[in-house]
């Protein structure tokens, strides 16, 4: 829900209120563990058509959240992470389409997760939070769209693990999805990326006021290994050459010191990157989220046979990748177009020459702004 404001930019949704929906109905997870009771938190921009024809559903990623256009005040610094493409005459054109934004179960955000009390014990679940995975995401998504009125959306989209998420839609509840759009995802993580997240964890894990993962109780947070954790992510976000335009070799002060402080831009960069991630974001959730990244494997219940795990999806598709993302590299979303195109579905792919790596998906890039506009410009006219 949101209402215009005169200082904020016209193709702004405004200023945003989030809502939050309590859910009593247990959830049972792909982990064997069940929620009781839980909560989501999202936001909706734009207005429900008589028919509910017109809904989308925008998905997270790893540090997102359902904030992704808008301000929840007038003084805010930043927009949500999507502001680019969410508004007025934006590619998800809100005076004609019904966008939601979801925060993840797990997440640090408002929806239920770690640090949330848990009513059978009445302190933060901690590590007793149940282990989440995108089709447990995808699951409390389904029954908030039950809530919202909504039984089938006109498209999901995402990005990275968002992308995940609309590719699992797809697979779980083909009827309730016109068209799914995956940006800068993979059908499965690689073992480099596995590695990765692995690395990331430990840094948390090995931290001496993790506690085990129950640091809220004792006052602290694992400040060192989130930092180093958000460190060696951002490395994975951004490509060489967008490292090299923006950093180089620069040096800061333009001379060498000889000691361990900073001594080059990029080191500077990445520990302001640090910085601003602690306090911000949860080492649980962290946790939580890279586990689901690596969990997803579609292809895992067919014997490794990606087409033969989408054989009941109906939606039409629009996957998206970028030259220079070797972390989710366009060979990844090739994978997912060939399975699609092996099950004779409309799928529409397109490869965009863009040097920012991974994060390219939260850019605004005119090539991609053309693309989604006229992807969904033809998914409501399909639909009208």
């Amino acid at each position: 829900m949101y209402e215009d404001v005169t200082a904020i930019p016209p193709d702004s949704v405004g200023l945003v209120t989030p809502a939050r929906l309590q859910f009593t109905e247990p959830l049972a997870l792909t982990s064997g563990g069940v929620l009781s009771s839980y909560e989501l938190v999202y936001e909706t921009y734009g207005s429900l058509n008589r028919n509910a024809s017109n809904a989308v559903l925008v998905c997270h990623a790893l540090s997102g959240s359902h904030h992704i256009a808008g301000y929840h005040a007038p003084d805010d610094a930043k927009p949500g992470w999507w502001e680019h493409h969410v508004g007025p005459g934006k590619s998800l054109d809100t005076t004609r389409l019904f966008v939601v934004a979801c925060n993840n179960l797990g997440s640090c955000f408002g929806s239920t997760g770690p640090a949330s009390i848990n009513p059978a014990t009445g302190r933060p679940y901690g590590p007793d939070f149940p282990m989440i995975t995108v089709r447990d995401w995808v699951e409390s998504q389904a029954r908030l769209a039950d809530r919202l009125g909504i039984d089938r959306w006109l498209a999901v989209i995402g990005g990275s693990l968002g992308g995940m998420q609309a590719l699992q839609w797809a697979i779980a509840y083909p009827q309730r999805i016109a068209h799914a759009i995956i940006i800068a995802a993979a059908p499965k993580l690689t073992a480099q990326n596995i590695a990765f997240n692995e690395v990331a964890r430990q840094a948390i894990l090995t931290d001496p006021d993790f506690h085990g993962g129950r640091f809220y109780d004792q006052g602290t947070e694992p400040r060192r290994g989130l930092r180093l954790a958000r460190m060696l992510g951002h490395i994975t976000y951004l490509s060489d050459d967008i490292m090299r335009q923006k950093f180089g070799r620069d040096v800061r002060g333009g001379k060498l010191n000889f000691d361990y402080q900073v001594a080059f831009e990029v080191e500077s960069y990445l520990r302001h990157q640090a910085d601003t991630f602690v306090g911000r974001f949860d080492a649980n959730t962290y946790l939580l989220m890279t586990k689901a990244l690596d969990y997803f494997d579609p292809a895992g219940e067919t014997g490794g046979d990606l087409a033969a795990a989408l054989r009941g999806v109906k939606a039409d598709s629009l996957v998206l990748a970028f030259t220079s993302d070797w972390r989710f590299a366009p060979a990844r979303s090739r994978e997912i177009v060939k399975a699609l195109h092996d099950n004779d579905l409309n799928v529409s792919y397109a490869e965009i020459t863009a040097p920012h790596g991974h994060d390219a998906f939260l850019m605004r890039i005119p090539r991609y702004t053309e693309i989604l506009s006229a992807y969904l410009e033809r998914a409501l006219a399909s639909a009208a």
